[in-house]
Parts: C-alpha cells; structure tokens; sequence
C-alpha cells in the first residue's frame, strides 16, 4: 500500500481509516478518494485482490462506524475490486449496506487460482490428472538432462539487485504484453516493492538455472502457511525446455518441502494455473452508492 502510494499515488486523496474501541482496534480501511468515490489504495494492474482488515466478530460494527464517516465526508460511492468470495466485502460490507438501504451492484471481473498442498511433492504429482502428471514429469526429466540444474531463493543482500535486473529481461522477452507493461515507472514500483518486501521478511525471488545460468526466475510472497505467485519471466531461448513452466512447479515443490499449506497463483486465467492443479476463485467489483 505504501509503495504504491510513493510511487502512482498522484492525484488521490489518502482515506485510511482506523477504528477503535479503547486500546483495541476493531478495523482498518485502506481507502483513497477521487471525484467524491472512494476506492481501495492501489489498482488492478499490481494488486490482485484485497480487503479490509476487520476483527473478527467486529465486522457490522466497523462497516456501520465506517459508511458514516464516509457520508460525513461526502462520499459518494464506494468502489472495491478485485475482492474474493470470502472477503469482508462480500460476506459483511454488503450485508449491512443493504440494511442501510444502500444500492450495492456486485459484478465478477476476473478470476484467481489457489490450491492447498499436500505433505510430499509425490502427494502433489498423484493429486494432477494424468496427463499432466505425465507431462510435468517428463518435462522435469527433460530439463535435468539437458545439465546441472539449480533451483535458489534469494530473499536479500547485494544479489538482489542484479537478480531483479535478469528479472526485468525475462519478464520482457517472455511475453509482448509484459514488455508493454513494464514501463519505467512500473520498474520502480517493482524495485521498491522487492526492497520493501525483503526488508519484511516476505520476498522469496526463486531463480532457475542450467549449467548457472538463470533461465526462469519467479516473484513470491511469503505469508503464514502460503506463498503467493506474485509474477515471473523465463529466458526465451529455453521455451522448448519448459523453463517457464518448471520454475513454478519446482516453487511448488520448495513450498511443499518448507511445510507450507496453500499455493496461491493469483489473479489471471493462464491455462497453466488449473494444470498445475489451482482451483479457480472468481473475483469480484463491489460497488455501494452511499
């Protein structure tokens, strides 16, 4: 939120509010104004879903506490996206506004993709239908006969600069519409974010080489029991070899290993994500006039 409030937050209105009872917070909205409508801070194009963040239990009082101050300030819509199923959005926000009488207009725009890990990576490959089975398999066997191959995390310290260089030229080379996407500003929003993500102790930037040479690398996220898919790129001279691929099934193999519960692909329908045995979430725009 703060970082890309630094970096595309020009011409918005920070609005986040925080609600109390005595020393306890009840809630908080990461909210920002424009033209009287009120949105979640960040947008589409680098934030897959959000929410608000709500004590559990809390959550009429919050949403009651916070449309009132919204109508005080002269609010006049409330625009949220992209926000899941299970989001305090959907499951309460929408409840009390139509208690107040609110219009609430819900409409799915995208979809993500999340799957809960097994114990072993066996476990994994068995849970596949066989036929990607057969080809996750064959394409690993594949990739280790063609050389050594390493797979690293790299979370911080000096390497982090250079690897996210090598990143920038995958992730162009890999696709047209990421080279579109990658402006100069978007460079900074994405440096800024390693950094401050590293600094927490949430990045995980998983490099896949062959004979040392980097040849996919992936952008994760780290969080409790689950890591989150955040972006990648693959070198193009690779493509026959499936670097691409193979660099998120061996992130699902580390995070299996580490102990981790749910692998979280996030927002987008790529075909790969339901090969690679992700459940399709949808994911929906809220709209509540105040």
């Amino acid at each position: 939120m703060q970082v890309w409030r630094q970096v595309f937050g020009a011409g918005y209105e920070m609005f986040i509010r925080t609600v109390r009872e005595g020393d306890k917070i009840i809630g908080v909205a990461p909210l920002m104004i424009k033209d009287n409508n009120a949105y979640f801070i960040g947008n589409t194009d680098v934030c897959d879903y959000q929410d608000f963040v709500v004590a559990p239990g809390r959550e009429k009082d919050f949403f009651n506490i916070l449309l009132d101050d919204l109508k005080k300030n002269d609010i006049k819509t409330l625009d949220l996206k992209h926000v899941r199923p299970d989001s305090t959005v959907m499951t309460s926000l929408a409840v009390v506004a139509e208690v107040r009488g609110c219009k609430t207009v819900k409409t799915q725009e995208a979809v993500s993709y999340e799957m809960d890990l097994p114990s072993t990576f066996n476990e994994y490959l068995e849970s596949l239908t066989t036929k990607q089975r057969h080809e996750v398999r064959r394409k690993l066997r594949r990739l280790t006969e063609e050389g050594n191959i390493e797979y690293r995390f790299i979370d911080k310290g000096p390497a982090l600069d250079a690897t996210m260089d090598t990143f920038f030229r995958m992730f162009v080379e890999s696709r047209q519409d990421k080279a579109a996407f990658l402006t100069e500003r978007m460079k900074d929003y994405f440096r800024l974010l390693v950094d401050t993500m590293s600094g927490i102790g949430l990045l995980k930037l998983g490099v896949l080489e062959l004979d040392k040479k980097p040849v996919a690398e992936i952008l994760c996220f780290d969080y409790n029991d689950c890591i989150y898919l955040y972006n990648s790129g693959y070198d193009p001279q690779y493509v026959s070899l499936s670097a691409g691929l193979l660099s998120k099934v061996l992130a699902i193999k580390d995070s299996i290993e580490k102990g981790k519960k749910k692998f979280d692909f996030l927002k987008g329908a790529e075909p790969y994500k339901s090969h690679l045995g992700g459940k399709e979430v949808p994911l929906y725009r809220s709209q509540v006039t105040l």
